[in-house]
């Protein structure tokens, strides 16, 4: 089969959104189908490397940071891809790319399936300071969207339960974005120990510390202030604060963090590259979030491989994967979130537990699993789309 992903995302970018597509087209490669990507350019024009097609596209970061808008006209790249005939297309998200898909899908007349990552009711703050947008604003423009497409695949249960709140009437499914195993398991405890005594080594931190680890984008969405002011309530001498990433959010959050009584405790490392969130991962002893804005939590995902027992703010979106009293806890209160990472920390036997709680869980959720169940909703989006051509010619006929 012939699979042209669109995405406003790709590399170098690092984001949730960019890590699953290129899950996603390797174990596409992986089963024999031909994949081609579509993206944005950031450098004024249109271009071609390899496999990937970069649309040219004009910077629109006020709005959203780091957002881009696709120029029309298409240029030549369109006319080759239409020439490639590609079978299918999957989107995977809802501005500028999903008019490159929509463009693409009505000129061949061939079936759109969308992976919705998004909850925009959590990103409202980017368009209105004072009058956020809103959940009926956030419904109607998901209606419009998916409403163009075959076949919508959502993360997790939680976000098929939005839509379906939202009167979205396409066919949902429930895929969690699987994530490289191989990657985060550990090859050998010599590689391990030394992974986490070099990261630790880097930013001061003793091996007696424990290390409750942030990572992913510093976006005011994600919620990491709670995590540092409740750090800062903490006060404890014997743990650390490591704060992985990077984003828009970064100044707030080292400003607060400035604040906190415990504040040289508190590290912020900037980006770093996919290669190198391995390391990162094995020098923590817990991972610890506070988001409610997830909708695939490969963050959770990679730090539960890792052996990382994980700390979260409890969200429908992790219902399933961080369990308590086998890989990790889920806290509503700053009580509750204090006494679990007391616990763990304090008892050598029951962080184990969690470990070997948490390495089970990551296995649950490779990218093979993933990519088969991918390709069963290809399968399924072809086959509807026959069905219904079928119909209308039947329909034509007739009348």
């Amino acid at each position: 089969m012939r699979i042209l992903i669109t995405t406003d995302w790709y590399e170098p970018v690092i984001n949730g959104v960019v890590t699953s597509v290129l899950t996603l087209k390797r174990e596409l490669v992986k089963r024999g189908h031909e994949v081609r990507v579509a993206t944005l350019s950031d450098c004024g024009h249109s271009y071609k490397k390899d496999d990937v097609y970069y649309m040219r596209s004009v910077d629109i970061s006020r709005i959203y940071p780091g957002a881009r808008a696709v120029c029309f006209p298409g240029s030549s790249l369109y006319e080759e891809l239409i020439e490639w005939q590609p079978d299918l297309v999957h989107s995977q998200c809802e501005f500028s790319s999903f008019l490159i898909a929509r463009k693409i899908a009505g000129e061949l007349g061939i079936p759109v399936v969308h992976t919705y990552h998004t909850v925009y009711e959590d990103y409202t703050h980017y368009f209105s300071a004072g009058r956020p947008w809103g959940r009926q604003a956030a419904a109607w423009f998901s209606r419009f969207i998916l409403e163009k497409t075959d076949f919508v695949i959502a993360p997790t249960a939680k976000v098929k339960k939005l839509l379906e709140s939202y009167g979205v009437e396409r066919p949902v499914a429930v895929i969690p974005t699987g994530i490289r195993l191989e990657r985060f398991l550990p090859v050998s405890w010599e590689q391990v120990d030394e992974d986490r005594n070099r990261i630790r080594e880097q930013y001061g931190i003793g091996e007696g510390q424990k290390v409750l680890l942030v990572l992913g984008r510093l976006a005011k969405e994600k919620n990491i202030e709670e995590i540092i002011s409740f750090f800062g309530q903490m006060n404890r001498e014997d743990m650390e604060l490591l704060i992985v990433g990077d984003g828009p959010y970064r100044k707030e959050l080292e400003e607060l963090a400035d604040l906190q009584k415990n504040s040289c405790r508190i590290h912020f490392t900037g980006m770093v590259s996919p290669e190198e969130t391995t390391a990162y991962y094995r020098a923590g002893d817990m991972f610890v979030s506070a988001s409610r804005s997830e909708t695939q939590g490969i963050t959770y995902l990679e730090a539960l491989s890792s052996g990382l027992p994980v700390i979260c703010r409890k969200d429908p979106c992790v219902e399933g994967i961080v369990k308590g009293n086998e890989n990790g806890f889920q806290y509503e209160t700053y009580e509750e979130f204090r006494d679990e990472i007391l616990k763990i920390a304090g008892d050598t036997a029951w962080r184990n537990f969690l470990s070997a709680g948490a390495v089970r869980t990551g296995l649950e959720f490779g990218a093979g699993q993933f990519g088969e169940k991918v390709c069963a909703v290809y399968a399924a989006a072809l086959a509807g789309r026959r069905c219904r051509m079928k119909l209308c010619m039947k329909r034509a006929a007739a009348s």
